[in-house]
């Protein structure tokens, strides 16, 4: 796919304002016919095949003139009365003054024109729900709070605030007794419970290297052991550097490989079989992608990986480092013969076909599911080479998938902009109805994660939450029937705004049983996981944030920790010269500030782990891959390389970044200093081997060791 070489690249196509204020409702719904759900930023739209020939320039150069000033409708008045009392050149003078628009017909044009809504929202006229932030004097009375709009407006709320808690209690009944069940962590040694004593890590260390416990006890403190270490340090091991943004990352489910996405439709793979120290593998493209590399997934045998951008395509690429052979395409347009669906007309830009935003391997490795822009999940038979189910009954982009369990590939998961979960049976489909549907999402979903064991599963919404269903509590088609989804949502647009709390409306008919809160579901559709049971004895959850955080839970809601990946990464490479090209941020300003985004974060199954895949850098047009491991606290140790060093994504040492690092670091905050009685932790704490009665100096000084 050709690319603008502009500096320029990504801002929004020319649209006329006069075409704007002035186009019918079938104009408008040319324009928006296809909204990508989560890539679909300002600078989505930008973004042209080869057959475009629109120009890329700033929305508020192209308003051809006019000025659009918002003020109350009273002032009309005594503009009629001011214009009555000026002369003639004065009145020639105003009249070709810019068009004026009120807070009035600026209502009435909302209701119209879709791009002059996206226009308003960029710059925060509107509200996330649709709703414009002024309101006339006549309605003070109704102002809660001290929101202004920008030109000094006073905000209007939607709804009065419902009293009470409305947010789910924390902690979740529902969860504590998951993890009183020994499935999912285990609890402290009675003993240790009744008097209160709380065994650090270091000591159950000890104890396991003495041996003087039963056998059974001996795993017991194992799996405590592997639960207690968190990976919650603010220094990253290292820091991989990508030039632009990286929007997936995760480890194979054996841990001995990583993969890792980025906007320029790369996929670079890593050998992590020693999880501290990785191995660059292979770079794979993907040859004519829309805007990014939505997801990519490895086969259960880590033999291929499959990934994908906004087109109906999927690339399927070796990842053996020495098989250089060229990557097979996967239409998923090719339905099979009989099958009822053949070649769909809808399309993408005017084009045929869908976008793809989620993939993942089914527990064989036979079949891929994917869930598309066109609101559906299909499945594609890799035996066949074509696509052999496509369930369309969802009402909005489906933004993730997965299987519902490794051992079988008949529950489908899919997670939609229709606020709803809905799990799939494919033994049966007569009716093309889901077997059952989660509700208790206010917004979209963005991402969902399947425990594995055909029971739980975990989604992450754009109402902030976090949430963790049972299937033996979903609810029937006919009970969903009843229950209108647009009572509770807001149309709350994550790309631009910030979510309000106070426009939050629980829905009744939430069936989730554990919801978690804290992080910000921002920009772009972050990820959750659960945590693995080797290295962390399935106790946790996580999930990235807009807040340059990995947020990290234990599975009753309450909060176990926090991966500060803005804090480990900030100023760890140079400005590139002239600054990047664009930024995600609207104002120009924002690109010379560095920002961290968290999209995507994975926890190795072997070791105390995680790595973090970010939005990283000045504007966050950059990318990073930021390891972090458990080190009982420890900011630096002696080893070679030393921690948060940088790396290309070769895994190539940048010394200039290194060096960079330093400096800016410098000049940001005081050095630390630290007392040698206040020890560095458990990673820095080396001590030598030792004989009794044997100095190992070679000095005098001391008789030896006793």
């Amino acid at each position: 796919m050709s690319r603008p070489e502009d500096s320029r690249e990504g801002l929004s196509p020319f649209l006329p304002i006069f075409d704007i204020l002035t186009g019918d409702e079938d104009d408008d719904d040319d324009v928006d016919s296809y909204h990508p759900t989560e890539e679909r930023s300002r600078d989505t739209s930008g973004l042209q095949d080869e057959d475009s020939d629109a120009d890329f320039v700033d929305a508020q150069e192209s308003l051809n003139g006019i000025e659009i000033v918002f003020e109350p409708v009273g002032q009309d008045e005594q503009d009629e009365e001011d214009e009555g009392n000026q002369t003639e050149t004065e009145y020639a003078t105003r009249r070709i003054r810019p068009a004026q628009v009120t807070a009035a017909d600026s209502r009435g044009l909302l209701n119209v024109s879709a791009p002059l809504r996206q226009l308003l929202s960029r710059y925060r006229l509107l509200g996330p729900s649709g709703r414009d932030l002024f309101a006339d004097d006549d309605d003070d009375d109704d102002y809660e709070g001290p929101a202004y709009g920008i030109f000094g407006g006073r905000r209007r709320r939607r709804r009065p605030k419902p009293a009470g808690d409305r947010f789910p209690k924390v902690p979740s009944e529902n969860g504590k007794a998951l993890m009183n069940s020994g499935n999912y962590g285990n609890r402290d040694e009675f003993v240790d419970i009744q008097r209160k004593r709380r065994r650090t890590v270091s000591e159950r260390l000890m104890w396991r290297r003495l041996g003087l416990d039963a056998r059974s006890s001996m795993r017991r403190q194992n799996r405590l052991i592997a639960q207690d270490s968190v990976p919650s340090t603010g220094t990253a091991d290292k820091i991989i550097h990508y030039d632009s943004r990286a929007y997936s990352g995760q480890f194979s489910d054996d841990g001995n490989f990583f993969f890792s996405c980025t906007q320029n439709f790369k996929v670079r793979m890593y050998d992590t079989s020693n999880p501290y120290e990785w191995k660059y593998y292979k770079t794979v493209d993907y040859p004519f992608g829309q805007w990014t590399i939505t997801d990519a997934t490895l086969s259960p045998d880590n033999k291929f990986l499959a990934y994908s951008s906004i087109r109906h395509t999927v690339c399927l690429a070796p990842t053996d480092p020495t098989d250089h052979s060229d990557y097979t395409l996967l239409d998923f347009t090719n339905f099979a013969p009989g099958s009822g669906m053949g070649h769909p007309t809808y399309g993408y830009m005017g084009r045929h076909g869908f976008g793809i935003w989620s993939l993942r391997f089914s527990g064989d490795g036979r079949e891929i599911v994917a869930g598309t822009s066109d609101h559906s999940v299909i499945v594609y038979d890799l035996e066949r080479r074509q696509s052999t189910v496509r369930l369309s009954n969802h009402e909005d982009d489906v933004n993730a998938v997965c299987f519902g369990d490794k051992s079988s590939p008949h529950i489908l998961y899919s997670g939609s902009d229709d606020q709803t979960l809905r799990v799939w049976d494919r033994r049966s489909m007569a009716d093309g109805r889901p077997a059952g549907i989660f509700v208790g999402h206010t917004e979209g979903l963005t991402y969902v994660d399947s425990k594995g064991d055909g029971r739980y599963v975990l989604s992450n919404g754009k109402d902030q939450m976090m949430k963790l269903w049972d299937l033996r509590k979903m609810i029937s088609p006919n009970e969903f029937a009843k229950i209108d989804l647009h009572t509770y949502t807001t149309n709350f647009d994550y790309r631009f705004s910030n979510y309000v709390d106070d426009d939050y409306i629980p829905n009744p008919k939430d069936c989730s049983i554990v919801t978690f809160r804290g992080h910000r579901v921002l920009k772009t559709l972050i990820r959750c996981h659960f945590s693995p049971p080797g290295s962390s004895n399935s106790r946790y959850v996580y999930s990235g944030s807009e807040d340059g955080k990995v947020w990290i839970w234990n599975l009753d809601g309450t909060h176990k920790a926090t991966i500060d990946v803005y804090q480990a990464t900030k100023f760890t490479r140079p400005r590139t010269e002239g600054g990047e090209g664009f930024g995600y941020e609207l104002h120009g300003h924002h690109n010379s500030i560095w920002k961290t985004c968290v999209r995507d974060a994975s926890w190795s199954p072997t070791a105390p782990v995680l790595a973090a895949t970010s939005w990283n850098g000045y504007g966050m047009a950059t990318g990073t891959v930021s390891l972090h491991s458990w080190n009982d606290g420890a900011e630096d140790d002696e080893a070679l390389p030393a921690m948060a060093s940088n790396y290309n994504a070769r895994l190539d040492m940048r010394d200039d970044y290194n060096a960079w690092a330093r400096r800016a670091n410098a000049t940001q905050k005081p050095k630390a200093t630290r007392s040698r009685a206040g020890g560095r932790g458990l990673r820095s704490s080396i001590v030598r081997p030792q004989r009794l009665g044997v100095d190992d100096d070679d000095d005098d000084q001391g008789g030896g060791i006793w």
